[in-house]
């Protein structure tokens, strides 16, 4: 395959029109197979445990991915030192484990390597701007002296850090995509989506969109917001989205991470292939480009993706040739039954069944209301005391 420097750039396939499909969600996938720890979320497998980060960066290019995201997410010190956690990697190892892995599987393909931050504790608890881009400047450095093809500014829930971030990207001189974990009602300051994108864009994003929190259908909705306000606002951007894989029409504001399900009990809100095929035709259709996925989405599911525009990106993901468009394949099928579902009609009007038939279609998420600077949101290297557990049990049990 081509070296890197002989691939086009995000920007060049974005300016020519070209579809590009994202990764999916490896925290999430890594810590169902065994290899990331829930509640801290941290990305030390890339260090730890190479050969499961390798795996899944080479399912998700067979699947059709034309970026491989480095596994960096919460991966600044701050975050990895975080309520007690104690690792026998520091964040450069990690950083510098993940890029090399990121660029061995895309050596394999055509795919691009794009280096990831993500929101801070430091942030969280009130820190100076300037302390915050010290923290996005340790992991730069890695970035650029690995040099990744682009970066992603990602998983942002207030716009001003995500935009201290991207001005600390743009320094490199790559491309930057900058994406908030935010739905239509803003960011947890009251930012409308529109005017997000336009202070992410003058900060010098060439990408924006959103990531995480939201299912598809809330996350195009809310791309669409900001394409309008970028565009009101007489600037110019390429738009991404990269949603969870689990249906959220019940969130409010802060999203997935409210819902009494999270994290352990999201299964029944997975969505199918044939979702994800809607929803790579309605991201597509709302002239968003760079189309992928966050928390849930496992290879099958971008694969769908890339399927479902097959003809927009001129060829089919190599993991189609295990797989019959639209079912085609059960026509191999022993039964006939099963055989009479290989068409595409009979999954596009399939309304799917839980299996559940004691529980509800939908939950009522926990609103506690804090944002940064409350004291229920200031960060700690000590682990979390069972004084400080208890506290929070009262006040959950209270309705807060």
């Amino acid at each position: 395959m081509a070296p890197a420097g002989e691939k086009k750039n995000i920007l060049e396939r974005l300016d020519a029109g070209e579809v590009v499909i994202g990764d999916g969600g490896f925290v999430f996938a890594l810590e169902k197979r065994g290899y990331v720890k829930a509640g801290p979320w941290t990305p030390e497998a890339a260090a730890e445990h190479p050969e499961a980060v390798r795996q899944l960066h080479r399912e998700f290019l067979r699947a059709g991915s034309n970026v491989m995201q480095t596994f960096t997410f919460y991966a600044s010190d701050d975050k990895l030192e975080n309520r007690g956690q104690s690792l026998s990697f520091t964040g450069r190892q990690i950083n510098e484990a993940a890029c090399d892995l990121a660029r061995d599987v895309a050596n394999e393909g055509d795919a691009l390597v794009a280096g990831g931050v993500s929101q801070t504790p430091a942030y969280l608890s009130g820190k100076t701007e300037e302390e915050v881009k010290a923290i996005f400047m340790k992991q730069i450095d890695v970035f650029v002296q690995k040099n990744v093809d682009f970066l992603i500014a990602e998983y942002f829930e207030h716009v001003e850090e995500a935009e201290w971030a991207v001005q600390v990207l743009k320094s490199s001189g790559k491309p930057v995509a900058a994406t908030l974990c935010i739905g239509p009602e803003g960011d947890l300051n009251g930012v409308s989506p529109g005017d997000c994108a336009v202070r992410l864009v003058k900060a010098g994003a060439d990408i924006v969109g959103i990531n995480c929190h939201f299912d598809p259908e809330t996350c195009v909705k809310t791309v669409k917001l900001m394409k309008e306000g970028v565009e009101k606002a007489g600037l110019k951007a390429h738009y991404m989205s990269q949603p969870l894989a689990f249906h959220t029409p019940d969130c409010g504001r802060q999203g997935f991470i409210d819902l009494p399900e999270f994290p352990f009990g999201l299964e029944p809100r997975i969505l199918t292939r044939m979702d994800m095929h809607k929803y790579a035709r309605e991201a597509y259709n709302a002239g968003i480009r760079y189309i992928g996925g966050c928390c849930g989405f496992e290879p099958y599911h971008i694969r769908a993706l890339a399927e479902e525009l097959e003809a927009e990106r001129g060829c089919p993901p190599a993991g189609s040739e295990k797989h019959g468009s639209w079912g085609s394949a059960l026509s191999l099928h022993t039964k006939p039954w099963v055989r009479a579902r290989a068409r595409r009609d009979y999954w596009e009007k399939l309304k799917p069944a839980s299996g559940r038939p004691f529980c509800p279609s939908m939950s009522t998420p926990d609103s506690w209301g804090v944002t940064k600077g409350h004291a229920d949101l200031m960060q700690q290297k000590e682990a979390t005391s069972k004084e400080q557990l208890e506290a929070l049990f009262d006040k959950a049990g209270q309705g807060h």
